[in-house]
């Protein structure tokens, strides 16, 4: 027995500390793998590289791990770890969630953990899943093993539980995150024996060995798999105390199909429709109390397959192509099922009635998922009595799982003939099925396909499979008379059915309340929807909390309408002289309208430009409101506040690109702002001002403008509800300013026998220096002109009198 190591890395490691050491792999492998089967195997180890988790929202929202188990494979592990991290440390102190993860093989799962409701004719696979919880205070780790799993693409998605709406500010604190590393262990066998079709070939069993494993590959158009197992040189009831088990693409299980051999002299076991360019596994077993010696036998496997039909036959036109009457073709008559006789030779069964040409399809392809599969001489499809029509439609490996098969028939009443003519359609992957002429099924052992129907009473019939499995997809066309649940074949009518078939990114393109996006983990692309305005569901159909639309109307017009109350900001502005300032909140005004009236989540959305520009533009706008404001407020001199202004807005705009819903963009440049806003007062004050008795009813006043804000924040606040926490504080913050900032530069020059009197070329700056006086003479005599009040002019060197 050799045990040998292969190692891949699919990204960067983030702590060595959570990478398995080779010892402890080692451990891991001998006391989870348990013992071989036998011979030589190899034992591969992959890992992926850690990935964030999110709440689950919808399938755009989980994380996706892509990986490939290999063939002859009899036993897969997967690793999970799961720890959380705060600020670059462990999160210690971050709440436990529980984390969710489904597997599938062939495609990504089909999940639906908020139970909501599937689009109409879409068929859901089953998907394997495991809910992982916290052993330990910063990490955790689960493991889920699958013996003999099927080769080829496995898909794991990951999540954690649906978010209740708590909204955190960004930048405050640390974010708690949950990292979800796979890890995928295989053992696998070498060498397994490939037994040629026909020939039997001498085998043993010896004592130390329980089983033994073999294969053989089927080609296109085999319908049986048969096995034959004869013990040699050994007789009596107990001769041959051996079991035989088939299952195509990986060993077989406990639960494959089996035959105990026991005391017949030849022990045969079958296997019907097998997927064809797979490999079927033969196991031979011994049982649980061994016979103690060494087993001979002689094992044999024969593929029946479809003769192929004669040239001269494969040239008929017309109804033997399934082409439509349209075109003027005359129906054949019926024929039997076989299309020739069986190529095994005497004794051999008659192939069965799925024995029938496969037509193909052409494949055009469009874009990324965006396919669409044409038929030759379509898109309508004849069906003659007793003549049913195969199709192959080819999706290609790993780069066509990520969309939607879709499926449409459409029914042509004209062509019945006032006949009870039912058309019946079976999908299945990688083997055609046949109906049969009485009861209609589209299964049979272990294959199971999707069955659609049309007739008069339903002319149009449709499935959609989300995500489906990649290889060959046959849709078996087949038309039968009489009502159910028992059919009969038809006579002499010929039905005629459109057939439409496509891949699609989404289901519907996600209707009217969804966004159809396109989704990459690595190599991988896939896509998915992402709902919005309450709609749920995989194709956003689920409108069991949906807002209704005089909701949607509602709010849009109260959160668009509530920066109307910018005009009083900006008429007194403009009363003031304050242009720039006012042209500012103008701005201001302006995109963040009509920012949110693009912003809104449903079907009440108006959009004058492009998202990304208006969103731009809203932000700027609110950070400049804060910055003009309180730069204004601090009355520099004229070059002075024209550099800050300039300054500003290249850097708010560098801000706004690195990070637009970053706290510090709204934070930083207000706290540099009232930082000069502070030492611009500080030095009017050291310079001659000493006391402020008479301030109360300035800052009355200043209290009465800020009261002004609250409506308008209050909207912005509640009615915002698709925008992060750090903008609502923006756009109130800047509101409230805007207001104050238009109210305090708006002094009135003292008069000679008020308590302060600044000299020429001096301002008062503080809200808290106004006098009731000085606002009554301002009101009686209205807004001060430029040459009255030089608020441009800087702090002048003249004395300040008392």
């Amino acid at each position: 027995m050799t045990i040998h190591m292969s190692w891949y890395c699919a990204g960067p490691r983030l702590r060595s500390g959570l990478q398995l050491s080779p010892v402890l792999l080692l451990l891991l492998l001998f006391s989870v793998l348990g013992p071989g089967a036998g011979g030589l195997f190899l034992t591969d180890y992959s890992t992926c590289s850690p990935r964030k988790l999110s709440p689950f929202r919808s399938f755009a929202s989980t994380e996706l791990f892509h990986f490939h188990v290999p063939e002859d494979t009899f036993l897969a592990v997967w690793n999970l770890l799961i720890f959380k991290e705060q600020g670059g440390n462990f999160g210690d102190h971050c709440p436990d969630q529980s984390v969710t993860v489904y597997f599938r093989s062939g495609a990504p799962p089909v999940i639906n953990p908020l139970h909501t409701h599937f689009p109409g004719d879409t068929a859901v696979p089953g998907v394997f899943s495991l809910t992982l919880s916290w052993t330990l205070p910063n990490r955790t780790s689960g493991i889920f093993n699958i013996s003999s799993p099927l080769p080829g693409d496995w898909f794991l998605a990951a999540h954690l539980p649906e978010a209740h709406g708590h909204i955190s500010v960004k930048g405050l604190q640390d974010e708690c995150q949950y990292l979800l590393q796979p890890q995928l262990i295989v053992r696998r066998l070498l060498d397994v024996a490939v037994l040629v079709p026909g020939r039997p070939s001498e085998q043993t069993l010896s004592l130390h060995n329980r089983s033994a494993l073999y294969k053989v590959f089927v080609p296109s158009f085999t319908y049986r798999v048969s096995a034959q197992l004869l013990c040699v040189g050994v007789h009596g009831a107990s001769a041959c105390p051996l079991m035989l088990r088939l299952r195509p693409k990986a060993p077989p299980l406990h639960n494959s199909s089996s035959v105990l051999c026991g005391g017949a002299s030849v022990c045969q076991l079958e296997l019907a429709l097998p997927p064809w360019g797979h490999w079927v596994y033969v196991r031979v077993e011994t049982p649980s109390r061994g016979p103690g010696r060494t087993i001979r036998f002689q094992l044999c496997v024969r593929l029946q397959e479809c003769p192929q039909p004669s040239l001269s036959r494969a040239l008929v036109p017309g109804a033997a192509m399934n082409m439509p009457l349209s075109l003027g073709n005359q129906p054949l008559p019926p024929e039997p099922p076989s299309l020739g006789s069986s190529m095994e030779g005497p004794g051999a069964t008659s192939p069965p009635e799925h024995c029938w040409p496969v037509r193909p399809t052409l494949r055009n392809e469009l874009d990324t998922f965006s396919v669409h599969f044409y038929i030759f001489f379509g898109p309508s499809v004849a069906l003659p009595p007793g003549r049913p029509a195969v199709f192959a439609l080819r999706l290609l490996p790993v780069l066509d799982s990520g969309g939607v098969l879709s499926l449409e028939l459409h029914l042509n009443v004209s062509s019945l003939r006032q006949e009870n003519v039912t058309v019946f359609g079976c999908l299945t992957h990688e083997v055609p099925l046949s109906l049969g002429d009485a009861a209609v099924a589209c299964s049979k052992e272990s294959l199971a396909g999707f069955l659609l129907s049309v007739s008069a009473t339903s002319r149009v019939a449709r499935l959609r499979i989300p995500f489906p499995q990649t290889g060959t997809w046959f849709l078996t066309l087949r038309s039968l008379c009489g009502a159910g649940p028992r059919f009969v074949r038809c006579r002499n009518a010929t039905a005629e059915v459109r057939l439409r078939t496509f891949l699609s990114p989404c289901v519907d393109d996600c209707g009217p309340y969804g966004q159809c996006k396109l989704l990459r983990t690595h190599d991988y692309l896939y896509a998915a929807c992402e709902c919005k305005a309450g709609w749920r569901g995989w194709g956003c159909t689920d409108s069991a909390g949906a807002l209704t639309y005089g909701f949607q109307l509602l709010s849009t017009l109260l959160l668009c309408l509530s920066n109307l109350m910018f005009l009083p900001p900006v008429a007194l502005a403009i009363r003031s002289r304050y242009v720039l300032e006012a042209a500012v909140y103008t701005f201001t005004m302006f995109f963040s309208t009509f920012y949110h009236a693009c912003d809104q989540p449903g079907i009440v959305v108006f959009c004058i430009m492009d998202y990304d520009v208006l969103q731009f533009c809203d932000f700027l706008g609110s950070l400049m409101s804060v910055w003009v404001t309180v730069i204004a407020m601090a009355r520099l001199q004229p070059v002075v506040k024209q550099v800050l202004y300039l300054l500003g807005a290249m850097l708010l705009s560098m801000a706004l690109q690195l990070d637009r819903h970053g706290l510090w963009n709204l934070l930083g440049p207000s706290l540099f702002a009232l930082g000069i806003l502070a030492t611009a007062w500080y030095a009017a004050s050291a310079a001659g001002i000493a006391t402020h008795p008479h301030g109360a009813a300035g800052s009355s006043t200043c209290a009465q403008a800020a009261l002004l804000q609250a409506v308008p924040s209050c909207s912005m606040l509640l009615w915002r509800l698709e925008t992060t926490t750090s903008t609502f504080t923006a756009s109130g913050i800047c509101s409230s300013l805007a207001v104050w900032g238009s109210c305090c530069p708006l002094v009135p020059r003292l008069t000679t026998g008020s308590h302060l009197e600044p000299g020429p070329g001096d301002v008062v700056t503080s809200c808290a220096s106004m006098s009731r006086k000085s606002w009554a003479l301002w009101v009686q005599e209205g807004p001060l002109s430029a040459a009255s009040v030089p608020a441009e002019r800087g702090f002048g060197h003249g004395p300040w009198r008392t």
